[in-house]
């Protein structure tokens, strides 16, 4: 992997509703702690990511997927020096729902049960998805993407457990949260809110960290970062939307911001404001935001020195059987 920037591009494309994508190269960057709405299917390039999930570290190398379930902490840096390069889509999880009803015999909340998976076949199709989407072929981008969440529920897929909220502790969380979100620009300190909340500031802390993998503030700053991608999609301006989620100011929303959805507000909104326009997309570096023409860092395959077709259907060997959809058509 020669070279040391960092460059990502996060944007949408108008015939996948529900999905976010992404392309990135990441040398130094570190992701705190985070959540987000939908799922992650993330395809390693190159290189290796690792990322702490569920108490413990993961690594996810070239010809893996690092798959995050909705609404759960992880964090993310690089497992070698030269980095890593991947190709993410992040389908709602109405997306996900939908086609595992059509596609399994799930029954209940649809997601992943390993959050590694060493599937060089679905890295694959997730890069022909971002192809196909750069290219602005709808049926193929679509296609294409049922076709991997139906393969990932097939080989990994499970029925997500209810959050139990029955202890005392487990219901103070769960009230706590809903205090932060309804009070995000104007948070109480942990004192006021446990007070509040008729239990200790310690009691408070073990059982929401217990109950949403962070603690309160670190869930506020993430919620917060999540609440403003919602205001900058809906056209808000990053100053503005800086004060409506509580930041001190636009460098504070951008600082956070950053850590965790991995590019700026500025270059996020601009390039989800042209999902139509892929023809004049842009990549952002991660750090010195230079636009830089997306040819730069086309992501090749995991195979050594060769490039994905555009978004040719896999050869009936390593179609899934069970799959809706046939190389034939």
């Amino acid at each position: 992997m020669a070279g040391t920037s960092e460059r990502a591009r996060h944007w949408r494309y108008a015939a996948l509703p529900g999905v976010d994508l992404l392309r990135a190269r990441y040398v130094r960057k570190t992701f705190v702690r985070h959540t987000h709405e939908n799922f992650v299917i993330a395809a390693i390039a190159d290189g290796v990511e690792v990322f702490q999930y569920r108490g413990a570290d993961q690594y996810a190398g070239a010809g893996a997927l690092a798959l995050v379930n909705p609404d759960t902490a992880h964090t993310g840096r690089a497992g070698v020096p030269e980095g890593w390069r991947y190709g993410a889509v992040y389908p709602s999880p109405e997306v996900v729902a939908g086609i595992a009803a059509e596609t399994s015999s799930l029954r209940g909340t649809p997601g992943f049960v390993r959050p590694v998976l060493d599937d060089p076949y679905a890295v694959r199709l997730v890069h022909q998805v971002l192809r196909a989407a750069e290219e602005g072929n709808a049926l193929a981008a679509d296609t294409l993407l049922r076709v991997a969440v139906t393969r990932l529920l097939r080989v990994n897929g499970g029925v997500l457990p209810e959050r139990d909220v029955r202890s005392a502790g487990a219901r103070v969380a769960v009230r706590a949260r809903a205090v932060l979100e309804e009070r995000m620009a104007e948070p109480p300190s942990l004192e006021g809110l446990a007070a509040d909340l008729g239990t200790s500031p310690f009691a408070l802390l073990r059982a929401f960290r217990g109950v949403y993998g962070m603690p309160p503030h670190t869930w506020l700053t993430d919620a917060r970062v999540r609440r403003a991608q919602r205001l900058l999609d809906a056209g808000a301006g990053p100053a503005a939307t800086a004060v409506e989620v509580g930041f001190t100011d636009q460098s504070h929303l951008n600082r956070h911001f950053t850590r965790i959805v991995g590019v700026p507000p500025g270059a996020y909104q601009r390039e989800r404001k042209n999902v139509q326009d892929s023809s004049e997309a842009l990549l952002v570096a991660s750090e010195a935001w230079q636009n830089r023409p997306l040819s730069q860092i086309r992501t090749p395959t995991v195979e050594e020195g060769r490039t994905p077709p555009s978004y040719e259907t896999p050869s009936a060997s390593g179609w899934p059987s069970d799959c809706p959809v046939s190389p034939s058509g």
